[in-house]
């Protein structure tokens, strides 16, 4: 665990998400951890997909979606629009607010990176 984390990230329920996490990220070409702002922050060629994040002592994974898509997203209570950047077609999932479908976190995990990834990279995701 780095020490730069946030002590939420050291407790249950949010340690066993970030492993559980890391584990999908890791399959990912050329994925890089970083922490911003406390929060473990997932990114490839510099730029972040996902972020696990603690907002308003709540627990969210921020994703960036089609925006086409992220009113879709928005009409499940699961979902509320990223602050700050869901104008951008950000979307985060609410991490406690029903049990964990964790095959659907990776595959939004693995759009995410689609939509952020160099193009050379998005072929092998």
């Amino acid at each position: 665990m780095t020490k730069d984390l946030r002590p939420i990230y050291a407790m249950q329920p949010a340690a066993a998400m970030l492993t559980r996490l890391r584990k999908i990220c890791d399959r990912l070409p050329e994925v890089r951890e970083t922490v911003t702002f406390g929060h473990p922050t997932f990114q490839v060629a510099g730029k972040t997909f996902a972020v696990l994040e603690e907002y308003k002592r709540e627990l969210g994974l921020a994703l960036k979606v089609e925006q086409t898509l992220q009113e879709v997203f928005l009409k499940d209570p699961r979902f509320y629009r990223t602050p700050y950047i869901g104008k951008y077609g950000w979307v985060t999932l609410r991490m406690e607010a029903a049990p964990l479908n964790w095959k659907e976190v990776g595959e939004m995990v693995r759009g995410s990176y689609r939509l952020i990834a160099p193009k050379q990279k998005k072929t092998s995701a």
